[in-house]
């Protein structure tokens, strides 16, 4: 290797159930470069995001705090259709959401990785290069039209002709590129952070939309409407419109991917390099009754393909290939866990409750939790997890879950009221809420947050 430090390459999908992929066990959805880094990595089973939406999801992998840690709390508003809320993307009310903590890319940067990102970046202020980024090239807000895209380049918003997807990717070998002519073998980091395949399930290459004609989509079951579903189901429910143009933004975004792990691969550079895929948060296509993800239901949801998503690492000739692992890992571990892959300590000027999984990654004895539970929260939601058992709490009122995963792996019967459970109820409460006692930093504490609401709600 020409540095005894490995390149990075982030790629972030958005909305990503962890149903699709191929590699997931989904045989209706094309994404052949996804199945080829799991070929060539590990792909785990039990990974999960902090939360079950974009922008405070984003957040927690890039600075290893829950969303009562670093503030946000919700996707973040852009700003058309109330002009009475605050933009937090551009504008006068725009501000860096993350000014105040340190993020992986700060380290990364601090020691002597260049750090670009292109695409979705979502946490504020996004004119200004931040975190450590010296090439900045994102998305004006969360998403929009697959076409013709605002997008900022050196400081300035602008619209990028063509499909975004392909648009990012382009930028993305750009940075990689210019790379390898004038900093090798400095090692690099990069983001490439796709809109897709959030919606609009529109514009999107039409022989892509046309090859899922047809397509049964057995794998995403149109369910009688969930009883909490949101306007999202009541357009999308039963459409194969919808459903073709989900399953056709995740192939075409594979296409681009594949065209990254080419480049890395004709210039020697694969073995290189770490190459992560992960998305942001889950996605249900009517499974359960409902289209969307966390706020997919009102009240908010929890449930697995909301919170679970695809996550696969592939390091050739380093990580082990082909391999699959159960370890229950959330995104609050993602960067003490590539600190270490890279040599680097963990900043200590906040507690970060994250702990490597290095060696699940590696498939090496110990690799797992002591003590095996999941924590996620959307606001006033909170959920504690553990191999068996999910309880969901909904402060102050209710209505609480409680699901027994290994005879309801689908999340079917809410159990929480059955006399027998009570005992458990209380203890998984009292675990759920010493958990957050001891992170929450009471001027940005999720409890505090009225639904829907955006930073400045602290």
């Amino acid at each position: 290797m020409p540095t005894d430090r490995p390149n990075v390459l982030f790629i972030l999908s958005d909305d990503q159930g962890p149903w699709a992929a191929g590699c997931y066990g989904n045989p209706e959805i094309r994404t052949p470069n996804l199945d080829r880094i799991a070929a060539t990595g590990v792909r785990f089973e039990t990974f999960f995001v902090a939360t079950p939406v974009c922008s405070p999801s984003r957040a927690t992998y890039l600075t290893g705090l829950i969303p009562s840690q670093h503030g946000i709390h919700d996707w973040l508003y852009s700003g058309e259709s109330e002009p009475d809320r605050p933009n937090y993307n551009v504008g006068p009310d725009a501000r860096g959401l993350l000014d105040h903590t340190t993020a992986y890319t700060d380290v990364l940067a601090a020691n002597g990785y260049r750090c670009g990102i292109s695409g979705k970046w979502h946490l504020g202020d996004s004119l200004r290069p931040q975190r450590g980024f010296d090439h900045w090239f994102v998305h004006e807000k969360g998403g929009g039209p697959y076409n013709n895209a605002p997008m900022v380049r050196d400081g300035k918003l602008g619209i990028e002709p063509g499909y975004v997807t392909d648009v990012i990717t382009n930028e993305a070998l750009r940075f990689l590129e210019d790379h390898r002519r004038t900093r090798a073998p400095q090692p690099f980091y990069l983001s490439v952070h796709y809109t897709a395949p959030h919606s609009p399930w529109t514009g999107h290459p039409q022989e892509i939309v046309e090859s899922y004609d047809d397509c049964p989509f057995e794998s995403c079951p149109q369910e009688p409407p969930h009883p909490w579903a949101g306007a999202l189901t009541r357009g999308n429910m039963g459409k194969r419109e919808s459903l073709k143009g989900y399953f056709a933004a995740v192939t075409a975004m594979d296409a681009q991917i594949g065209r990254l792990l080419d480049w890395l691969e004709q210039r020697g550079l694969r073995q290189d390099t770490l190459v992560v895929f992960v998305s942001d948060n889950g996605f249900s296509c009517g499974h359960h009754g409902f289209w969307g993800k966390g706020n997919g239901t009102e009240p908010r949801n929890m449930y697995e393909n909301s919170i679970r998503v695809p996550a696969l690492f592939s390091h050739p000739g380093t990580l082990p290939q082909g391999h699959v692992s159960d370890a229950m890992v959330s995104a609050y571990d993602f960067m003490p866990t590539l600190l270490e892959y890279v040599g680097m300590e963990m900043p200590h000027e906040r507690p970060r409750p994250g702990r490597s999984f290095l060696p699940a990654l590696r498939d090496q004895a110990g690799g797992g939790r002591e003590e095996v539970v999941i924590y996620d929260e959307y606001g006033p939601v909170r959920m504690i997890r553990t191999r068996e058992w999910k309880y969901v709490c909904r402060h102050p009122d209710g209505p609480n879950e409680l699901f027994d995963l290994v005879n309801d792996a689908d999340e079917r019967r809410n159990v929480v009221d059955d006399a027998g459970n009570a005992t458990r109820v209380r203890e998984l409460h009292a675990r759920l809420e010493d958990w957050f006692k001891q992170y929450v930093e009471a001027e940005r504490d999720g409890l505090k947050v009225r639904p829907g609401a955006a930073p400045g709600t602290w």
